[in-house]
């Protein structure tokens, strides 16, 4: 699933392609796509059109579009394969295209929504005072957002009394890191991914959110990762961030450290990277 760097790369090129521009007529090509909208496909299509399309926004890795001239906003749910592409009117559809939105200009482009496996979606949502679309009002921010508050986080990683990457993966926490940035974060801070919480010091978790914040930076410069064709942005182009990796896919190669190799280890349905040398696993106390 994207996370923060992907869904940032996409949200900038939205900002860029597709902003100010107002929906000209909507079109829902499969209802999957439009499932969370319960009111179904017919009233999605129906209150898009006509509508300006605001300065799109992103909390972690939701990202949504505001209608201007309303309090709604298009809430995107990119799940495992979801693409939004801005392309030009005549290009081919793709195979797997769900939405299409065209704009009442002459610039010649249209946004599409492309889902191979058909898990995200599109939806409109009313907004909260924050400008937030209301279902994800429960999500926090993410460390890169200059209203992230470092205090605040330390103080809940102690009270969650849990682990340090499930409290990473924790979007009521920290919002944007997922499985991919936990383990680049955590090799670079030589901390083990089942480190209680309640551990945590002050500087410990202050180093750890610099790591974090290093890794996501990095990633954004490079436009994020991608190991197949499903997460690319709105051009169609992929992220390269992938062939910088210290920790996740390495399985067996040498730690750029320390030349021990990297481990996996199967954790909640995902894999955990770690070198064993590098990132010591807790002691166990009885």
């Amino acid at each position: 699933m994207p996370e923060l760097p992907e869904v940032e790369v996409v949200r900038r090129g939205l900002e860029r392609w597709v902003a100010h521009r107002t929906v000209a007529e909507a079109e829902v090509l499969h209802p999957r796509a439009v499932r969370r909208h319960m009111a179904g496909a017919d009233d999605f299509t129906h209150r898009l059109k006509g509508h300006r399309v605001g300065v799109p926004g992103r909390r972690g890795k939701y990202l949504w579009l505001p209608l201007e001239d309303t309090d709604q906003s298009v809430l995107a749910h990119l799940g495992m394969s979801g693409q939004l592409l801005v392309q030009p009117h005549e290009a081919p559809d793709e195979k797997h295209l769900r939405i299409r939105v065209r704009f009442a200009d002459d610039l010649g482009t249209e946004l599409r929504f492309v889902d191979q496996r058909t898990f995200g979606g599109l939806s409109l949502h009313p907004n909260t005072p924050d400008g937030l679309p209301d279902a994800i009002a429960h999500i926090a921010r993410d460390p890169l957002d200059p209203l992230f508050d470092d205090e605040a986080f330390h103080q809940a990683l102690r009270r969650k009394r849990t682990t340090i990457k499930r409290a990473l993966l924790d979007q009521s926490l920290i919002s944007g890191v997922g499985n991919i940035y936990a383990d680049e974060a955590l090799w670079r801070a030589r901390i083990h991914y089942e480190r209680p919480t309640a551990h945590f010091t002050r500087p410990g978790t202050a180093g750890l959110l610099g790591h974090v914040r290093d890794v996501l930076t990095a990633a954004l410069a490079v436009g994020g990762t991608s190991f197949d064709s499903l997460y690319v942005n709105v051009n169609g182009e992929s992220g390269y961030f992938d062939r910088s990796l210290d920790a996740y896919g390495r399985e067996g190669l040498p730690c750029r450290r320390c030349g021990t190799p990297v481990r996996r280890r199967s954790w909640m349905n995902r894999s955990s990277y770690f070198c064993p040398k590098c990132q010591r696993p807790p002691r166990v106390t009885r």
